[in-house]
């Protein structure tokens, strides 16, 4: 797994960078009522989109939350004294204190299912009755594609899936989480060409294949052999599912 502390100062970048956080903000913020007054954002990362919640409506306080250092050193220079330092399944809230809670690209990061169930029943506990909980789903489904690097990499080693939509319904509904609507985004910047695709194999991003090991050089021979190497490929359409505290 990438080392997010590390990763902080190129990952914008490498990741769609303000594209991709504006479709990512537009499509959580079609989701949330107009009347919310405080979000927190779990998992924030650089704060990038974080901020653009903020900025979009000026009734909403929003705080943001990441458990690596690097990172929220970066939300927090974008969101001066609302990012706090902290692990998604022990958030350092009291119980309802929030309207909305959003957790977008964390889910699929959690070592364990239960790890994973762990960070939603945090997000319900904050959350205060008749609040929105808003999560991205099934997000390594959406980078593929279709493309000719899907193909090559279709018989590559498979992790766990920790954010499928219907386990995030289950670990949802054990808390007391009721379906409240989905929305799709683009994310833009990111699809990737052969190139650059070998280059995210040999720095960690697909955990089953660790860099330097010879499974993973093979995969990189058959993607150099691709033609049109710096040609992105269609950007993925990542999910978003929302859920109701349901209790009074």
């Amino acid at each position: 797994m990438l080392d997010y502390d590390e990763e902080a100062d190129r990952y914008d970048a490498s990741r769609g960078g303000e594209p991709r956080a504006a479709a990512a903000a537009a499509a959580v913020l079609g989701l949330l009522p107009e009347d919310a007054r405080e979000l927190l954002d779990v998992g924030c990362g650089t704060g990038i989109v974080t901020r653009r919640l903020a900025d979009a409506r000026p009734g909403l306080r929003v705080t943001g939350a990441d458990r690596a250092s690097g990172m929220a050193r970066q939300a927090a220079a974008r969101l001066p004294g609302a990012v706090v330092l902290a692990d998604s399944r022990r958030l350092p809230f009291p119980a309802r204190r929030f309207d909305a809670v959003t957790s977008v690209w964390l889910l699929h990061l959690a070592p364990s299912q239960e790890s994973a169930r762990a960070v939603v029943a945090e997000c319900a506990r904050v959350l205060r009755p008749g609040g929105l909980y808003i999560t991205t789903v099934d997000k390594a489904a959406a980078h593929n594609v279709g493309s000719d690097i899907d193909t090559v990499l279709a018989d590559r080693p498979h992790g766990p899936v920790r954010d499928a939509a219907g386990l995030v319904a289950e670990y949802a509904a054990a808390h007391g989480l009721v379906p409240a609507g989905q929305a799709r985004f683009a994310g833009r910047g990111q699809g990737r060409s052969p190139r650059r695709t070998i280059a995210d194999l040999r720095r960690g991003w697909f955990v089953t294949l660790p860099p330097g090991e010879p499974l993973a050089e093979d995969f990189a021979a058959r993607l150099a052999a691709l033609p049109d190497q710096d040609r992105p490929r269609p950007d993925p359409v990542f999910t978003l599912r929302a859920f109701r505290r349901a209790d009074a």
